[in-house]
């Protein structure tokens, strides 16, 4: 994982104008809790709201100024899309997200709002991704992927580099898993640059939408319906060939799985404790944390919030 590293400090210098470094709080609630010292990595204060801004301003950068000019392609069920929408108008480009049709109104707005052409297509992120894939072929842009990419996977993985800066003794580290490009990349930051110690990762995701979990269980990329979830951020199918697959196969030690009502808890033990508005994918990770069975042997640990954009009538059936 040596060029990964490399690439993620390249991304690093490259996103770091654009985007904002997130603190990374010690929580003394789910320390209490869970038994260890346990830290928050809070994505859901990034720009947009979401980790998602590193990798779409990575991906961006290292395009040749003219395709960039020609405007891009992406696909996204939301965090991705509107951080592809907000770096384009940082950088004074433009561009088209396809979303599927069950995307969160809260997330399509936000697409809108930062300058970006919607398009709704298909009822899961694989079908969008396909069509978004054909259309920058046919019209000659480039796609921005939502995790597929190895510039994506490195600018999330800054995220990781971060956390070692911080925490440089982190033992234990939760984060939640969809297409994998944010565990790809924090993981193999943090494998390559502990090669001294042993940092355990734990790939997070809900019951109703386990793909990527499933897939590592297969051995290979499997194709499944994913129920409706609070975590709309990470469910949802994984493309044949993805670059996440193995990244997760070979870095991934543990995987834990969480229901709607550890998800639904989480998100409100956030707010009440913290006083923090997470989304549901970043309650996968929170939930899963207090979930694992071999939590409480007072570790340094790290859950990564990955994002705070929940719809606001989901928000109100919570709280």
């Amino acid at each position: 994982m040596a060029g990964l590293k490399e690439a993620i400090l390249d991304a690093a210098q490259r996103i770091r104008p654009y985007v904002r470094r997130t603190p990374l709080d010690e929580s003394l609630a789910l320390s209490e809790m869970g038994g260890d010292r346990v830290f928050l990595k809070l994505e859901n204060l990034q720009y947009t709201g979401s980790f998602k801004l590193r990798g779409a301003t990575n991906k961006l950068l290292s395009l040749a100024p003219e395709m960039l000019a020609h405007g891009v392609v992406a696909a996204s069920s939301g965090n991705h899309g509107a951080a592809v929408a907000y770096a384009l108008r940082r950088l004074g480009a433009k561009g088209i997200v396809f979303v599927p049709e069950h995307a969160a109104t809260t997330k399509v707005e936000a697409i809108q709002r930062y300058g970006a052409e919607v398009r709704r297509w298909g009822t899961d992120s694989v079908e969008a991704e396909a069509q978004a894939r054909t259309f920058a072929t046919q019209s000659g842009r480039a796609y921005i992927s939502p995790y597929n990419d190895w510039e994506i996977v490195a600018g999330q993985g800054t995220i990781g580099l971060e956390i070692m800066e911080d925490l440089p003794d982190v033992e234990t580290l939760y984060v939640t898993v969809g297409g994998g490009g944010l565990i790809g990349g924090i993981a193999g930051y943090i494998k390559a640059a502990c090669q001294t110690k042993s940092v355990r990762i734990v790939g997070c995701l809900p019951v109703h939408s386990p793909v990527m979990y499933e897939s590592v269980r297969a051995g290979h990329i499997v194709q499944m319906e994913s129920l409706p979830t609070l975590s709309d951020g990470s469910a949802g199918g994984i493309e044949e060939g993805a670059i996440t697959f193995a990244l997760c196969q070979q870095l991934v030690d543990d995987w834990v799985l969480v229901t709607e009502a550890e998800i639904a808890d989480a998100v409100r033990l956030i707010a009440q404790t913290h006083h923090l508005m997470i989304e549901g994918a970043a309650g996968v990770a929170v939930a899963a944390y207090l979930k694992d069975t071999q939590r409480g042997q007072k570790r340094n640990v790290a859950i990564v919030l990955c994002g705070a954009n929940i719809d606001l009538e989901v928000l109100k059936t919570l709280l």
